[in-house]
C-alpha cells in the first residue's frame, strides 16, 4: 500500500553533484524511517543513508560530509544531496521505507542509476 518512486539520478563527472528524490503516496501514515540504499555491480546492497521523522540522519562512513539526507514530510519526499562524488559511487540508488518498530513492513523503489566518472 505505499508506494516509493526515485527520480534524480544521472551520469557526473567525478567531484559533481546529484540530488535524488524519492516520493511517497499510498498508506503513509505509518512510515517513520526512509532510507537510500545502493548497489553496485557485483556489489550487494548497502545502507547509505537513514533519516527519522524528526529529521535526523544517519550516513555509511564511506560518505559522510559528502552526502545529507533531508525529507520534507509535508511533500513525503526525502532527498540524497550527494556531493564530491567519486567513481566508487556508482550504483544503483534505492529508496527504503518502513513502519518499524511498531510495525513490520518495509518498502522498496525501482531505484535510479548513479554514474560517475573518472
Amino acid at each position: 500500500q505505499v508506494q516509493l518512486v526515485e527520480s534524480g539520478g544521472g551520469l557526473v563527472q567525478a567531484g559533481g553533484s546529484l540530488r535524488l528524490s524519492c516520493v511517497a503516496s499510498g498508506s503513509i501514515f505509518g512510515i517513520n524511517a526512509m532510507g537510500w540504499y545502493r548497489q553496485g555491480p557485483g556489489e550487494q546492497r548497502e545502507l547509505v543513508a537513514t533519516i527519522f521523522r524528526r529529521g535526523s540522519g544517519s550516513y555509511a562512513d564511506s560518505v559522510k560530509g559528502r552526502f545529507t539526507i533531508s525529507r520534507d514530510n509535508a511533500k513525503n519526499t526525502v532527498y540524497l544531496q550527494m556531493n564530491s562524488l567519486k567513481p566508487e559511487d556508482t550504483a544503483v540508488y534505492y529508496c527504503n521505507a518502513n513502519d518499524f518498530p511498531l510495525g513490520k513492513n518495509e518498502y522498496w523503489g525501482q531505484g535510479t542509476q548513479v554514474t560517475v566518472s573518472s
